[in-house]
């Protein structure tokens, strides 16, 4: 499977991280972000699938390689930082794909900045999460991301038993693979015996409040006149069958997105929707479709 090329964009702060596949592919490129505390090594998968694209990928701001970048760190702020990557990579437009948090940042990236994005592909997210009934804000996303958050404040004596954290880990450890360690290996930071993850606390605790479609995020939602291709995973965070969206939350929202279609993968969980063979061979077809139509823009 090709390794990106690794290269930073110049953001307010320092210097933003990027991945890269096929810099000099033709035709329009994909920016894809990652989810809350993950990285670019999330795409390879899907990556890999699309043959003779450009595929530009981010480290989001406080995470792997642009964890030193200082907040804020809100949506909107990672939505400027996505055209700053775009300007370092020379890129006018791009399908933009987001997968779990990193589907909220592509919908406020799409509503600032509308021709710069050609169309949407939302990967188990992007759509508002409301806190369950009687749940705080906090509450929520604790029960939501669970270990996720609790890895941040952890530190780990060396790669391999960071590595059998992860193995552990019911999302992952069974669909274990060299592209998943490698993913693992780029999260470290700090000197052994006490490397930790790379993720930003502060960081993780400021997005995980944005999920919930506050701050006007549901209406400029609604209001997108970008197309927009949603893929919901049918398993949870911890491979559990109940899934970050039930079906009639997604149903919910059919009839209230301007140019949408719904696509449900089969047999995979919330991470391995991109970040295994399964999910990429579903979610890559959508991506392509997106691509097609926008080839066929450019003919007509």
């Amino acid at each position: 499977m090709s390794a990106p090329v690794r290269r930073t964009a110049p953001v307010a702060g320092g210097e933003l991280t990027y991945g890269e596949w096929r810099a000099d592919a033709p035709g329009t490129p994909v920016l894809a972000i990652h989810g809350i505390t993950s990285s670019h090594l999330a795409w390879p998968f899907v990556a890999d699938r699309l043959e003779g694209v450009r595929v530009v990928a981010p480290d989001l701001r406080g995470r792997a390689g642009s964890n030193g970048l200082p907040g804020p760190f809100g949506l909107r702020v990672h939505a400027d930082d996505m055209a700053a990557v775009l300007d370092a990579a020379g890129i006018d437009r791009a399908v933009v794909v987001g997968h779990s948090m990193g589907a909220f940042v592509a919908v406020r990236f799409a509503e600032l900045l509308p021709e710069r994005v050609e169309s949407l592909v939302l990967v188990d997210g992007g759509l508002p999460i409301p806190p369950p009934a009687g749940m705080t804000p906090e509450e929520a996303a604790a029960a939501t991301l669970g270990p996720a958050l609790e890895r941040l404040s952890m530190t780990f004596e060396s790669v391999e038993v960071y590595r059998e954290f992860w193995r552990k880990h019911p999302g992952i450890g069974p669909y274990w693979s060299d592209e998943i360690e490698s993913y693992v290996d780029y999260d470290l930071v700090g000197e052994a015996p006490e490397l930790r993850a790379s993720a930003n606390p502060e960081a993780i605790a400021e997005n995980s409040l944005q999920l919930d479609g506050t701050d006007d995020y549901a209406a400029a939602l609604m209001a997108l006149e970008t197309p927009i291709a949603f893929v919901r995973a049918p398993r949870g965070l911890f491979d559990q069958p109940e899934a970050l969206y039930a079906p009639e939350t997604v149903d919910a929202w059919r009839d209230q997105l301007h140019d949408a279609t719904f696509v449900e993968a089969e047999g995979v969980n919330h991470y391995t929707v991109i970040m295994g063979d399964h999910g990429a061979e579903q979610v890559a077809p959508v991506i392509a479709d997106r691509l097609d139509a926008a080839r066929t823009k450019e003919i007509a």
